[in-house]
Parts: structure tokens; C-alpha cells; sequence
């Protein structure tokens, strides 16, 4: 009797086993399909991986539906810990590690501005909107700590589609700023998250207040310093050690562990991981990766690329798939009037949420630039509040997180999550569309400004040489049109004025670099042209 039961037993793990083989398989089949249909979709401006990825997704989880006759459209069961864990460090690093540092850090007050101000004004407005409306609708048994909690989880905007919607060289200024934004705008919303949920908010006063205030940006600073401490930690390793004398592998295998550890640390110490990993990310690329062999630079590159282009499939494809889950949409489907009514009022406070900080917020900006080239004009502030639209695969996981663990089959509960979902698709599918071409209309000399303002070495030289001339004040020829010279660049290169980032420029060079490295130091390897020059001065 005991024998047969094991082998039944056996035999149940053995077909569980299978199973879980059989839809491993299957979805790395339809990540091979996703990264096929892209690449033919290329040619197609308002296509991107992301929305193909979801489509893809979509349909999947349609036909799974059909064949089990209801039951599941899933081949995976969505966790957080796979999402949080495994697919998001890769695409924050990866953001970190490639975005352009001097752009970034040119607009860093900017993007403080709209990440972290921006986004708690965003919470607020989604909050009490909630709050207000859904109180009066009676969706459900839901508490002052849920309404806090949807504004944190639609506050945080889609980094990983802004990724590929917008291009780093062709917008360099709407670039740095809506992905920067992104990047602390996601930290802020599960810095925010995290805080209501330690939190005890059925009695508000002053104190409570205070102290989530002290909190969060206890917990925003303390995120950032891991990061910068953790790429500085790898850069020293690996200027001392000199890793590329015996193998370039220990370098990047380095590189990647000391990525992760800083955001496992995070989590571990209950930090921002997204923020700390992203600042790993910029240090590394400013110190560690200029530490190491020319092969391990150019390995890097490509793989902290293609870690970060598989995770971001994988999310959006979940993320279709997950999108028709039965259980949650069977509470809902007796009220699907109430169920529309609910996703609509949270994509419109969603809407006005951007808004009420971004037009503000840019004017403000504005108020410290001095330039007028360098100010945010009406055009700008509508493609960055459109572009920071969509709403991504860390609303997803915040929703499952808050209204999954107590029960998704209450009805509070299910509007909540169905709702997320519906917002999750309608602004990723509809915004992710639009915004190419709303670029393309709003900012048609978008890569004439991407070839004057890009800190890139790639500039121009018909551009940057009469700048450099003792010519023509007035004009410049670029491609047999004049083109009109701002007089205050002239001035400034014959009068430079020192900057934040000059003074930066002049501690790095003297301080920082000669302990940790970065560009200029040559990692010595024997019997390479260093080696070689060093024995000629012995």
C-alpha cells in the first residue's frame, strides 16, 4: 500500500515536472517568436518590441484560454520575487550603465524635480481622486491604506517602454529627462509603496505624516549612497587587481555579480533596489569600465544589453499573457459596466496626475535655465507628459502585491487589479503608439537639436568648428543652410564661467580617478604596448 502511494507520488512529480518543462519551452519559443516579429516590424516607426511583445502575449494567452476551456491563459504563474528579483535589476543596470552621463547629470535637478516632487504630487492627486469617487461607487470593502496605495501603483511609469520608444540620439534632452524621470519616478512609487504599507494610515495626523516624509527620503538617500558605493567598491577591485593579466573573464563576471549584490543588498535592508542599482550602474560605467581590458568593455556592453532586451520581452509578454487571467476577470464580469467605469476614472485621474506636475514643474525648471536654448518649451512639456504616460510591468507587480495576498476574489480587490490591467494595456498599446509620431510632429527638427546638443563626440564638425573660429559671428553653414549661432555660446567659450560640473570635472580628475580609475587609466597587462613602454623607461 505505502508502495503504490509513493508511486503515485512519483509519478504526479514526474508529470508536474514535465509540465513545467513543456511550458518552459513554449515561452522561450514565443521569445524567439517576439525578437522575429520585431526585427520584420522594424521598418515600421510606430512598432516597437515592447507593444509586439504584449500583442504576442495577448494572443497567446487567448489560445491557452480556448484550449483549457476557460481555466488559465498562463504558462507561468506570475511571482513577484521572478519579477523584482530576476527581470528587473538587468533593465534598470543596463539603463544606468548606457544612458549619457553628461546629459543626465546636466538635467539632474530637472529630473529630482519630476521623479521625486512629480511623482508624490501624481500620488496625491490619484489618491484623493480615488478616495473621493470609488467611496461613492461602492466598488467594495476597501481601506484608506488600498486608495493610498492604487495612487503609488499608477504613479510609477514605464522605464522600460520609454526605453524604446524615445531615442537617446535623436532626442538626447527628452531623452535623459522622461527616462531619468522614469527611473527615480519607480523608485519614489515603491519607496511611496513600501512606506504605506509599514505604515498605520487609518488615523492620519501631522506626526504620522512627518515621519513617512523623514522616511521616504531617508530611504532615497540611503539607496543612492548603496549604489555609488557599490561601483566604487568594483572599481577599486578591479583597478588593483588587474584581473585582465590572467583572464577578462573574472572582470566581467565581477562587473555582473557586484551589479546584483548592490540591489540584493537593497532589498535586504529594505531600500530602494531600483535606485540603487541604477547608481551602481552610472558609476560603473564612469569608473569600472574603464578599469578593465578593451575585450571586457566591449563584452559588457553586450551583455548588460542583451540581459536587459530578453527581461524587457519577457516582462511585456507576461504581461499579455496575464492580462486575460480568469480568475480575477470572472468577480468582475457581473458588473462590467462598473468594471469599465472604474478603469476609465483611474486612466483620467492618471492623466491629470502628469499633468498637474509636469507643466508646473517645467516652468519652474525653466525659471534656472538661463539660456533660452536650454529651456523646456510648450512642445517639449507635451511629448515629455505623453511620453510618461504608460504605465508598465511595476504597476503590475505593486497591484498583485497589495490586493492578491489578502484576497483577489473580493470584489474591492478584483476592480482593482482588472483595472491596473486595463490601464497597464490601454497606455502602453495606445501611448506606446502615438508617441513616436507625436515626436516626429511636435519636434520635427528633433534630430538637428540631437546633432547641437548632444555631449557625444559625434557632433558635427560643420557645427562645432565655426564655434571654435575666429570667423563669422552670425551664422553657420551646415549642409548649405544657415543656420543661426546663439551669441551667448561665443561668449561663453571666451569667457567660460565655472559650473556645478566643472567644479565635479576638477574633484574628479584630482580625487577620485587616481584612487578608482576611469578614463585615461590603462589597465597594465604584460606583454601588451603598456607593459612594453613601462620596460622601455626602466
Amino acid at each position: 500500500m505505502e508502495t503504490s502511494f509513493l508511486l503515485a507520488k512519483l509519478n504526479m512529480l514526474m508529470t508536474s515536472d514535465h509540465s513545467s518543462v513543456v511550458s518552459m519551452n513554449l515561452f522561450v519559443a514565443l521569445l524567439c517568436a517576439c525578437i522575429v516579429v520585431g526585427h520584420l516590424l522594424e521598418e515600421y516607426r510606430w512598432m516597437n518590441e515592447s507593444i509586439t511583445s504584449l500583442a504576442i502575449g495577448l494572443c497567446t494567452g487567448g489560445v491557452i484560454l480556448l484550449t483549457t476551456e476557460g481555466k488559465s491563459s498562463r504558462l507561468l504563474v506570475f511571482s513577484e520575487d521572478l519579477f523584482f528579483i530576476y527581470l528587473l535589476p538587468p533593465i534598470i543596470f543596463n539603463a544606468g550603465f548606457q544612458v549619457k552621463k553628461k546629459q543626465f547629470f546636466r538635467n539632474f535637478m530637472t529630473i529630482m524635480l519630476f521623479g521625486a516632487i512629480g511623482t508624490i504630487i501624481s500620488f496625491g492627486i490619484i489618491s484623493l481622486g480615488a478616495i473621493h469617487i470609488f467611496q461613492k461607487m461602492k466598488i467594495g470593502p476597501l481601506e484608506m491604506g488600498d486608495y493610498l496605495a492604487i495612487g503609488a501603483i499608477l504613479s510609477a511609469t514605464d522605464s522600460v517602454c520609454t526605453l524604446q520608444v524615445l531615442n537617446q540620439d535623436e532626442t538626447p534632452l527628452l531623452y535623459s529627462l522622461v527616462f531619468g524621470e522614469g527611473v527615480v519616478n519607480d523608485a519614489t512609487s515603491v519607496v511611496l509603496f513600501n512606506a504605506i504599507k509599514s505604515f498605520d494610515l487609518t488615523h492620519i495626523n501631522s506626526r504620522i505624516a512627518l515621519e513617512f516624509m523623514g522616511n521616504f527620503f531617508y530611504l532615497f538617500i540611503l539607496s543612492t549612497m548603496l549604489g555609488v558605493l557599490a561601483g566604487l567598491l568594483c572599481a577599486y577591485i578591479v583597478k588593483k587587481l588587474y584581473f585582465g593579466r590572467h583572464s577578462t573573464d573574472r572582470e566581467v563576471a565581477l562587473m555582473i555579480l557586484m551589479a546584483y549584490l548592490s540591489y540584493m543588498l537593497a532589498e535586504l535592508f529594505y531600500l530602494s533596489a531600483i535606485l540603487t542599482v541604477f547608481f551602481c550602474g552610472i558609476v560603473m560605467s564612469h569608473y569600472t569600465w574603464h578599469n578593465v581590458t578593451e575585450s571586457s568593455r566591449v563584452t559588457t556592453k553586450h551583455v548588460f544589453a542583451n540581459l536587459s532586451f530578453v527581461a524587457e520581452i519577457f516582462i511585456f509578454l507576461y504581461v499579455g499573457m496575464d492580462a486575460l487571467d480568469i480568475e480575477k476577470w470572472g468577480v468582475v464580469s457581473n458588473s462590467p459596466g462598473k468594471s469599465i467605469k472604474v478603469s476609465s476614472i483611474l486612466l483620467g485621474l492618471v492623466l491629470i496626475g502628469r499633468a498637474a506636475f509636469v507643466f508646473p514643474l517645467s516652468f519652474l525648471s525653466n525659471l534656472a535655465r538661463k539660456s533660452k536654448y536650454e529651456k523646456i518649451d510648450l512642445k517639449q512639456q507635451v511629448t515629455i507628459w505623453w511620453a510618461g504616460l504608460m504605465r508598465g510591468a511595476v504597476s503590475m507587480a505593486l497591484a498583485y502585491n497589495q490586493f492578491s495576498r489578502s484576497d483577489a476574489k473580493l470584489q474591492g480587490n478584483a476592480f482593482m487589479i482588472t483595472s491596473t490591467i486595463t490601464v497597464v494595456l490601454f497606455s502602453t498599446v495606445v501611448f506606446g503608439l502615438l508617441t513616436k509620431p507625436l515626436v516626429r510632429i511636435l519636434l520635427p527638427s528633433a534630430k538637428y537639436f540631437a546633432s547641437t546638443t548632444s555631449s557625444e563626440p559625434s557632433s558635427p564638425k560643420s557645427f562645432t568648428q565655426p564655434l571654435l573660429s575666429n570667423g563669422q559671428d552670425l551664422e553657420s553653414h551646415q549642409n548649405g543652410k544657415s543656420i543661426l549661432r546663439p551669441s551667448s555660446l561665443r561668449k561663453l567659450l571666451s569667457t567660460p564661467t565655472p559650473t556645478v560640473h566643472d567644479y565635479w570635472r576638477r574633484f574628479d580628475d584630482a580625487f577620485m580617478r587616481p584612487v578608482f580609475g576611469g578614463r585615461g587609466f590603462v589597465p597594465f597587462i604584460p606583454c601588451s604596448p603598456t607593459d612594453q613602454d613601462d620596460h622601455q623607461w626602466l
